[in-house]
């Protein structure tokens, strides 16, 4: 899963790495990503499209060998019309009800599946962090269902939670994203990323002043105050400001203080014998699941989030030797 810019990691720089490492088929949202990750790993590896044939993708599909997973009959006819003897997966509804087929969508639609000769057939489990839940047994049995009308198809069900329920749900393609990028629900995921944040600024606070929007944080003792290069338009959200947040200098924690701003977070470094040119706000020691749960978030939405601003180095590439 290399949608929404690799999860926000950058699909240009992520994508040739999976590929180099064995990867041979990927998923993106739209045709637009597609064709850009087309460029970046080259022809051979299956590049399927969630959003399946929107009008007008027709010659991205065919220009960058792109595999629509049609999610709707409409598409399997317009498909069939407008590029015929090209490769298609279908999407299909098992139970989740926001894409794909409906069993009865595809009843009606089986005249064109002769002429389609799809190469995949996929669905979506909409539970499958809750092991426990009963949805994940139904969606497994109404995919299965789906799929008896698709002889010799290859079958997709599983993202990262699915692969974890175990390999009733695994089929013939698992299509892992989170857990590759370092979050839950694979509890073992390793971090893939560090961030840190420049420090512009080190001042002196006395007790009683405040500090930042809205006064929110006032010094208890006379402190140093570190501002760092970040705020909510990189993606850190605002709502992290008076959680028990940390930027990390090595392994000491330095408390957020005070708002999080468009631009800028201010950091108590007071017990720090030296202050550093940079503070970490993800690490192994604070997670982007840590982070998210402070935000009253999710780990996709703080990676997805992160802005254009921020300086990428890729660890063990071409493009730096050393790591973010």
């Amino acid at each position: 899963m290399v949608k929404a810019d690799a999860y926000g990691l950058g699909a240009a720089a992520v994508g040739p790495a999976l590929a180099r490492a064995g990867v041979r088929s990927f998923f993106v949202a739209l045709a637009e990503e597609g064709a850009a990750l087309r460029a970046a790993v080259g022809p051979g590896p299956a590049i399927h499209v969630f959003a399946g044939l929107m009008p007008g993708d027709e010659g991205l599909v065919r220009d960058h060998d792109l595999v629509p997973c049609l999610d709707s009959p409409e598409q399997m006819r317009a498909f069939a019309a407008n590029l015929p003897g090209r490769p298609c997966a279908l999407q299909l509804d098992s139970g989740m009800n926001r894409l794909g087929i409906e069993p009865a969508g595809l009843a009606a639609a089986a005249d064109l599946l002769p002429g389609l000769a799809p190469v995949l057939a996929i669905s979506h489990l909409a539970c499958a962090d809750d092991p426990a839940h009963p949805m994940n047994a139904a969606q497994g049995r109404a995919f299965a269902d789906a799929a008896a009308r698709l002889p010799g198809v290859r079958l997709s069900l599983a993202a990262t939670g699915g692969i974890l329920l175990g390999p009733d749900f695994h089929h013939g393609l698992v299509r892992p994203g989170i857990g590759l990028y370092g979050g839950l629900p694979f509890a073992a995921a390793r971090p893939v990323v560090t961030l840190a944040l420049p420090v512009i600024q080190v001042r002196e606070v006395d007790p009683g002043e405040a500090v930042g929007y809205g006064a929110a944080w006032t010094a208890a003792r006379r402190s140093r105050i570190a501002t760092v290069a970040a705020g909510y338009a990189d993606g850190l959200p605002r709502a992290l400001g008076g959680t028990a947040l940390a930027l990390y200098a090595a392994r000491t924690a330095c408390p957020v203080v005070g708002r999080i701003s468009m631009d800028l977070i201010t950091v108590d470094v007071t017990d720090l014998a030296t202050v550093p040119d940079a503070l970490e706000i993800l690490n192994d020691a604070q997670t982007i699941d840590a982070l998210a749960a402070a935000a009253g978030t999710i780990g996709y939405e703080i990676l997805t989030s992160l802005g254009g601003r921020y300086d990428r180095v890729y660890k063990g590439t071409a493009q730096s030797p050393d790591p973010e």
